[in-house]
């Protein structure tokens, strides 16, 4: 079967968008994800340019306004739910060594799913109850959670992943990498599908 490796960060709203779709993509081009959750902010920072910062900013997507319209446009095009949140917690070091935790748990990508939903669909502000509430819907045991957060692991995993993204220039999210061909965005989940099925008509 063939792989993809999926780059995520479960703040993002175009992460969310993307995840709703890899169901159907997987079904229907018989492949696989690998779920590889991020902190979109070391990403750039690694780059050293970010341009959601104001004196980078020349570029009308990254408005905030044109971000939400988008976003909402996607989601309707889709037939998904999404709502623009008006206030959750934004410290993305937090949150992506939850995914870690949640990881070395094994259920990675149910909780991402379940904390972007919670996020984009609920609009809910995270906060650290959140976080072990939802990771005890998915499944997994509080204790559990909580000494795989306090382990080494979400450290290591930080640095592995992200050592691994800026190895092979992942600059944002979500970004899907395909036998080392990559394709940034939700939008591009179009030019993903089409290679994937170039490789299936190639046998």
């Amino acid at each position: 079967m063939i792989n993809v490796d999926f780059y995520l960060t479960v703040s993002s709203r175009y992460t969310y968008l993307a995840m709703t779709q890899l169901d159907r993509i997987a079904r229907e081009h018989r492949c696989s994800f690998t779920w590889k959750p991020v902190n979109n902010h070391e990403l750039l920072a690694r780059r050293g340019y970010d341009p959601f910062k104001t004196e980078n900013n020349t570029s009308g997507q990254y408005d905030w306004a044109y971000r939400e319209y988008d976003a909402k446009c996607w989601a309707k095009f889709y037939g998904v739910p999404f709502v623009e949140p008006i206030n959750f917690r934004r410290d993305p070091i937090y949150l992506v060594n939850s995914c870690y935790a949640a990881e070395q748990c094994g259920y990675l990508e149910a909780f991402c799913r379940r904390l972007s939903e919670a996020i984009f669909v609920e609009s809910r502000v995270i906060v650290e109850s959140d976080i072990n509430s939802i990771a005890k819907e998915v499944g997994i045991d509080p204790v559990e959670f909580e000494n795989a957060y306090n382990s080494d692991f979400p450290s290591d995993r930080f640095t592995e992943l992200h050592d691994e993204a800026a190895r092979r220039k992942v600059f944002g999210v979500p970004t899907f990498v395909l036998r080392e061909k990559m394709f940034w965005g939700n939008d591009r989940l179009r030019l993903l599908e089409w290679e994937l099925q170039q490789l299936a008509d190639d046998g």
